[in-house]
């Protein structure tokens, strides 16, 4: 029976994004907000339990990259074609915002075959890259004139879909080891992350992703010299 219990919760994953997505269709982006949540925590644990039961399958590697694909690739995706719906005149150039899709799929598959990325990443990971965008409504709230423009978009949607595939070193929060010398930038981000989200609350995502990115690059810089 125990190894049902990770591809469940990975499928808890997948019904999560699969009802995040018809919330952002309906405008309602905060209950989409805690469907990404949802399955962000299904996603992390999915594998977690997995090792932890040693059930570990072929099946849930497959399953795990079918349910990100819609929860961190779909979901985000729809999210920029929803906003570009609401300030573009045009019919087709919304439909821009599934370049996110495609190429969430593309660093998914990337991810199951690229021997590199066993304990860290190379290129930005399909959950963080969703938090991102499910934080621009909210943004948008507030900065309208920044966030809701066609532009700016489409700018977010080619240059997040590009991150994605890219060569980029970054960080996972797997530690091989709790001392300080080896794990500092990864501290230093949870904890300045921390502050931020407690502050800001959702408005702090960007902010975030610009220091995982930045802290990452110093991380690696360190190992290397």
């Amino acid at each position: 029976m125990r190894k049902y219990i990770p591809n469940t919760i990975t499928s808890l994953n997948l019904f999560s994004g699969c009802v995040g997505i018809l919330f952002v269709l309906k405008g309602d982006y905060l209950s989409a907000f805690y469907c990404v949540l949802a399955s962000g925590i299904f996603d992390f644990f999915d594998g977690l339990v997995a090792r932890l039961l040693k059930v570990k399958s072929l099946i849930g590697k497959e399953l795990d990259s079918l349910a990100d694909v819609i929860s961190f690739g779909f979901l985000p995706g729809t999210i920029i074609y929803t906003m570009l719906r609401e300030v573009s005149s045009s019919e087709y150039l919304p439909y821009t915002g599934f370049l996110i899709t495609v190429f969430s799929a593309l660093r998914l598959a990337k991810f199951n075959i690229d021997e590199r990325q066993t304990s860290d990443f190379i290129g930005v990971n399909t959950p963080m890259n969703t938090f991102l965008i499910v934080s621009l409504p909210f943004i948008g709230q507030i900065y309208p004139q920044y966030i809701y423009n066609v532009y700016v978009l489409i700018s977010i949607a080619i240059v997040t879909s590009l991150l994605l595939v890219s060569e980029l070193k970054l960080f996972s929060m797997k530690l091989s080891s709790l001392k300080w010398e080896l794990n500092k930038y990864k501290y230093i981000f949870l904890i300045v992350s921390l502050i931020l989200v407690l502050g800001l609350k959702i408005l702090a995502i960007p902010a975030v992703f610009v220091l995982y990115i930045f802290f990452s690059v110093l991380h690696f810089k360190k190992l290397e010299s």
